[in-house]
């Protein structure tokens, strides 16, 4: 477990330090991270392998709900708008375990619910799935 990051309160601490989690892990998968410039983006990296550029929204949880996670995948403001990133990358802070999931499977929707102990959950098959950022 992550005791230190359990500590972090502030919400963006907390998620400028799971960027920089996410930062380390991909590095470690072999894959190169892109920060844009400004705060304007609604995308937090651009992975890149092999010539292949992905969007990466990075969110991060350590809500426990009913044996899982409860992870918001919606802006602090609003709704995202149009074709915001490609995947969104979970980090459940308690277990250190990561979530990539494509756009597709959260689109409109508020929040996810992610159960890294739970084989047959419904993301399950995104759990550590950083070969998704590498494939073409």
């Amino acid at each position: 477990m992550n005791e230190k990051a359990m500590e972090i309160k502030h919400p963006k601490r907390r998620g400028e330090w799971a960027e920089m989690r996410f930062m380390a892990a991909a590095a470690e998968h072999g894959l190169s991270v892109m920060k844009p410039w400004g705060e304007t983006a609604q995308y937090d990296f651009i992975v890149e392998h092999q010539a292949r550029y992905v969007r990466v929204q990075v969110k991060s949880t350590t809500f426990k709900d009913r044996g899982g996670y409860s992870c918001s995948v919606r802006p602090c403001r609003g709704t995202y708008v149009g074709n915001p990133f490609d995947f969104v990358a979970v980090y459940v802070i308690p277990e250190d375990v990561w979530f990539i999931i494509p756009e597709a499977f959260i689109r409109e929707q508020r929040s996810v619910a992610v159960y890294p102990k739970l084989e047959r959950s419904k993301f399950r098959r995104y759990q550590e799935a950083w070969g998704l950022l590498k494939a073409e």
